[in-house]
């Protein structure tokens, strides 16, 4: 699997030497937002729309490239057996700011179908405490983007 996503992104991606640390970070915030859509056992157009979206915003990635990211991440998170493995990367990786933002990502699919279910919820919550989000601002992510809807 490993090898699949590099070739991805070697060639969508970048022309050089690509960090493997940031091949891993795309693909585990891939796999969280693909979980998040999966939660409530409905998947909905608006909710693959927008996964898509947020992976195109936070790694600069075309329709296509977000689309194979999308496939390679979905592959991931049904192989997972917890969010440990994605979460430990973001944890060690990304900034507060970073970690605030795919909260809010979390949210935004969460909301996609204009319903909020108990088990996306209890999944947001989750994924904020492994990450080290505050309740605050794991609070004002869910205000942030309840007011965009």
């Amino acid at each position: 699997m490993l090898s699949t996503i590099k070739k991805f992104f070697e060639q969508n991606i970048s022309t050089d030497q690509v960090d493997d640390i940031e091949h891993k970070l795309k693909l585990a915030t891939a796999a969280l937002l693909i979980e998040m859509m999966q939660q409530d056992h409905h998947v909905h157009a608006d909710e693959k729309q927008q996964v898509k979206a947020a992976l195109m915003e936070k790694f600069s990635l075309t329709e296509e490239e977000a689309g194979s990211l999308f496939n390679l991440a979905e592959a991931e998170a049904s192989d997972a057996t917890d969010f440990y493995q994605f979460t430990s990367l973001i944890n060690q990786h990304y900034t507060k700011q970073q970690k605030i933002k795919v909260i809010e990502y979390l949210w935004s699919i969460a909301y996609a179908d204009q319903h909020l279910d108990t088990y996306e919820e209890h999944m947001v919550r989750r994924i904020a405490d492994l990450i080290y989000v505050s309740h605050k601002d794991f609070l004002q992510a869910k205000h942030k983007v309840q007011s965009e809807q």
